[in-house]
């Protein structure tokens, strides 16, 4: 079990903002530079937080707020106001980017706050599986016994980087089916070589491995650190599993300058990935200062990584160097996620795909499920899975490829058949189960458009898009698109449509794995982005809020738009 020193959440309260202003800040006189985002939960602390991307634990400079400003930020705390049927002061709270007009907060303040959390897949799994059990699932152990009961809710993680959670609904009989969202918790990085220990030029360079199919030349010129997981020998003899980051800018791959590389603008950058990838973590060891010498042991035959290098991590663990016996790291950048755009209306972030998927998923699951009475007229169970690996392939025990979610599904239906004798319970649940493949999709580019089918170009900020291919590439038959467009045409969600052109290669998902697995009904969407698997990309805010009241609509009202159709 991975230890992670994180405060309880309570559901999602902890983005509801005390104060916020009556009017947007551009709308004032001398808009100060700043948002207050005061935040609720107890265990939290008041923070100032700015509205653009800053370094992380930089100080700010407060401007001079003059009465206005003041009088015009607090009022909403004090003084009484009209929401719906409501007045309130002080006692209800609207978080910024919320839709009134929807009847739902925004959970953008909450995404932005997982990535940032997020920076591996096991942060992005442990992070998950933390705030399942702080709103109430039961964790459950998959080398033990189950006992499940209708109402009830249950997660599971393998690897630490794949997650199962689900909620049984009260009318739940045997062979009523699942409704799942699958998404996927890793993104194209780098992580070190297992002998990681390099040395040109006077530098000390960690040697790397590309993951999935990233755009390398975004990582150079970026401030870099590592993120993963250790193995921690305890005083007792036995080992510990613990997750790790360091927030510091540690590492960077400079790129060259061009005055040595003329025809790099003409001919293109085109970096070998085995000799120029490699990120310098300091200079050679004899001008680090005498204080890491002292700490640092003797560089041996042995050594697979800088001592400066286990020393950082050790600090960071409060740990000695010669407890650290494995280490599993990944490059990560230390920019922070963050809005951006004249309106604030993009998300800027690395790890959009698929951490955004994985969170709405996530979200609608807890939230549809939280009040007492939320599963008193649930026949099925809702289920979210998330796996590891899918960047390259999903062939892992924690990657889609693997039968977790299957045999996840046929233990559940083992706990909950009690007395029935009847035949094929589980081939039974499977036909009448749903799966919504949630990964990230190609938005159209304003520079690139014709790099999309002319009549599937897929808008930021227009709603989820289903992905379409007549070669299965992804999974969408014409039943699944047409029922999970009717859950979004009942609440009022708009969704697009995407096929790849005829002359280019698409790409696939874990939807035709996971419905080829048992066949299971699949549908592929996704939502819409720039700058796939670049080191940093780009979504729309608002597409973000309607990705979650679509899987949550999916999995408050999927049963009932079910039913209305017989194919076979």
């Amino acid at each position: 079990m991975a230890a992670i020193t994180r405060l309880p959440l309570h559901h999602h309260r902890h983005a509801f903002p005390i104060i916020g202003p009556p009017l947007p800040l551009s709308k004032l006189p001398h808009p100060p530079p700043f948002f207050l985002n005061f935040y609720a939960t107890p265990h939290r602390k008041f923070s100032l937080t700015p509205s653009l991307c800053s370094v992380p634990d930089q100080p700010l400079q407060f401007p001079f707020l003059n009465l206005f400003h003041i009088i015009s930020l607090f009022s909403r705390l004090w003084l009484p106001r009209k929401r719906g049927n409501l007045e309130t002061a002080g006692g209800s709270f609207e978080p910024f980017g919320s839709s009134s007009e929807a009847g739902s907060p925004s959970i953008v303040g909450d995404l932005l706050d997982y990535l940032n959390e997020s920076w591996t897949q096991f942060h992005a799994t442990a992070e998950a599986k933390r705030q399942l059990i702080a709103a109430g699932f039961q964790l459950l152990d998959e080398n033990e016994e189950w006992d499940l009961r209708p109402g009830g809710r249950y997660l599971f993680t393998r690897n630490m980087s794949s997650l199962v959670a689900f909620a049984i609904g009260e009318k739940y009989s045997v062979g009523n089916g699942f409704h799942v969202i699958a998404a996927h918790t890793d993104s194209p990085c780098l992580k070190l070589k297992p002998k990681s220990a390099a040395s040109k030029s006077g530098f000390l360079m960690v040697n790397v491995q590309t993951y999935g199919g990233g755009l390398w030349h975004t990582w150079f010129d970026r401030d870099l650190s590592v993120a993963g997981r250790v193995i921690l020998k305890a005083s007792d003899g036995s080992f510990l599993h613990k997750l790790v980051k360091v927030k510091r800018p540690l590492l960077r791959v400079p790129t060259l300058a061009i005055h040595l590389d003329r025809t790099v603008n003409k001919d293109g950058f085109k970096p070998n990935l085995e000799t120029h990838l490699i990120p310098l973590l300091a200079t050679k060891l004899e001008e680090s200062s005498s204080e890491v010498k002292e700490k640092s042991p003797p560089l041996s035959s042995r050594a697979s990584h800088h001592p400066l290098l286990m020393q950082v991590l050790s600090d960071e663990l409060r740990c000695a160097i010669d407890d650290i016996m494995s280490i599993e790291l990944n490059v990560c950048d230390t920019q922070p996620s963050c809005l951006g755009g004249g309106n604030d209306e993009f998300i800027f972030s690395g790890r959009l795909d698929n951490l955004a998927s994985s969170y709405c998923a996530l979200r609608a699951l807890i939230d549809s499920c939280q009040s007492t009475g939320d599963l008193s007229s649930e026949h099925a169970i809702r289920m979210v899975a998330l796996f590891d690996n899918e960047e390259v392939g999903s062939d892992s025990v924690q990657g889609a490829g693997a039968p977790t979610m299957f045999q996840a599904m046929r233990r559940i239906i083992s706990c909950l058949v009690h007395e029935y004798v009847g035949e094929g319970a589980f081939e039974r649940a499977i036909r009448q189960s749903f799966l919504v493949s949630a990964d990230m999709a190609h938005g159209v580019h304003p520079n690139f458009m014709d790099k999309h089918e002319e009549h599937h170009r897929p808008e930021l900020q227009k709603g989820l898009v289903i992905k379409h291919n007549a070669n299965q590439r992804y999974a969408t038959s014409g039943i699944t698109s047409f029922l999970f467009k009717e859950v979004g045409r009942i609440h009022n969600l708009p969704t697009q449509e995407f096929v790849v052109r005829n002359d280019m290669g698409c790409g696939s998902t874990i939807g035709p794995i996971l419905a080829s697995g048992v066949g299971i009904r699949t549908v592929d969407c996704g939502i819409a982005q720039l700058s796939m698997h670049s080191v940093r990309e780009i979504c729309g805010k608002e597409d973000i809020d309607i990705a979650y009241k679509h899987f949550k609509a999916f999995y408050q009202t999927f049963s009932s738009v079910d039913r209305k159709l017989n194919v076979d």
